[in-house]
């Protein structure tokens, strides 16, 4: 990382500052805050961030029933529309919000990124690397006065940059002024070592320039994102008839499981260490050991990880909750980018 602009600070309290962010969610909100539509909303990672920073949320957009189920246990007053984004008009938009062109704050959007993902087989091809060109299709129909996009670091290594510059012309062809930079989240108040693609644009005719927020704060180790208010829950041991169990038990904290298999299988599984940020929580979740105890981790010590708050509510499906943390934008960071793009907007 270049050097940086400022000191970072230090977060002293994990839990407690989780738990005041929470609380600037709970807040009434002004009806004259800044406004926004999350699509590939997910569980809400990304509502949340913003409500945080003080935004008032018109609509999210999601498509997978679970997701939204999570949604509407936090966010009972943001309508949702649960379908496919390609069957969803911008006039529709317009008639939920009660909105005109060039009147929203800000449009949102995590397009599903597996495509890109340096976890994966990064195939070019792979279908979910064109749901892009529905955020595009939206934002170029609202013409917000800024747009934030997230997605993997993947697609700016190797054969994905062809997509990356796709993206950029695209949201360029909109009308805006676009920066895109590799963020780390646990610069940011986030628990996890979480490397992502933030594309933050704003529209030409506000002569605002785009950049992104300087890394604010140290990294927080996991010890000390546990500790405090009890995370018990439900403790996934690993079956010790697995193949792979030989492998886990003699894994020590901070390694790799392929660092000891003899053909280097697993990389994907990796023990946390308690003196360091987590890695990055996968979609599935699958791979990620506790430091001391061989089994996956419980719902609350997930949901630390991923900034979401003791009392933001999932639904009661291990496997589904807790693909959902790793499926997300962690909300304090973005948090931080909301709260970035809102004091850019203040200054028209």
């Amino acid at each position: 990382m270049s050097k940086l602009r400022t000191p970072l600070s230090k977060i002293n309290d994990y839990p407690v500052y989780l738990n005041n962010c929470w609380q600037l969610h709970l807040r009434e909100r002004d009806i004259n805050a800044p406004t926004v539509i999350s699509t590939f909303a997910g569980c809400g990672g990304s509502s949340l961030g913003y409500s945080m920073a003080g935004f008032r949320e018109l609509l999210a957009i999601e498509w997978d029933k679970n997701a939204v189920e999570t949604f509407k246990l936090n966010f009972a007053d943001i309508p949702v529309i649960q379908d496919d984004i390609a069957k969803i008009s911008v006039e529709q938009i317009f008639e939920i919000t009660k909105l005109n062109k060039y009147e929203l704050d800000v449009l949102d959007g995590s397009p599903p990124c597996q495509g890109f993902s340096t976890a994966g087989k990064r195939m070019i091809d792979d279908p979910r690397n064109k749901l892009y060109k529905e955020y595009v299709r939206i934002l170029s129909g609202l013409q917000p006065k800024a747009f934030v996009m997230e997605n993997v670091s993947g697609m700016v290594k190797g054969k994905m940059k062809l997509i990356f510059a796709d993206i950029l012309n695209g949201l360029k062809s909109c009308g805006y002024k676009v920066s895109a930079r590799l963020l780390n989240a646990m610069y940011y108040g986030v628990p996890q070592s979480r490397q992502r693609l933030i594309f933050i644009g704003f529209r030409n005719d506000l002569g605002i320039e785009p950049s992104h927020p300087e890394p604010k704060y140290k990294p927080i180790n996991v010890i000390d994102a546990w500790h405090g208010k009890s995370l018990d829950g439900e403790k996934l041991y690993f079956d010790k008839s697995s193949p792979i169990y030989e492998y886990i038990i003699k894994t020590k904290p901070g390694k790799s499981v392929s660092s000891i298999h003899p053909k280097g299988y697993y990389f994907n599984w990796n023990r946390l260490t308690y003196n360091k940020p987590s890695r990055t929580i996968p979609k599935t979740c699958n791979g990620v050991i506790h430091p001391e105890e061989n089994r996956s981790l419980t719902l609350n010590e997930f949901k630390r990880l991923g900034s979401f708050p003791d009392d933001f509510k999932f639904i009661n499906n291990y496997r589904f909750a807790s693909g959902q943390i790793g499926n997300s934008v962690p909300p304090l960071f973005m948090m931080e980018i909301a709260k970035y793009v809102r004091e850019k907007l203040l200054t028209i």
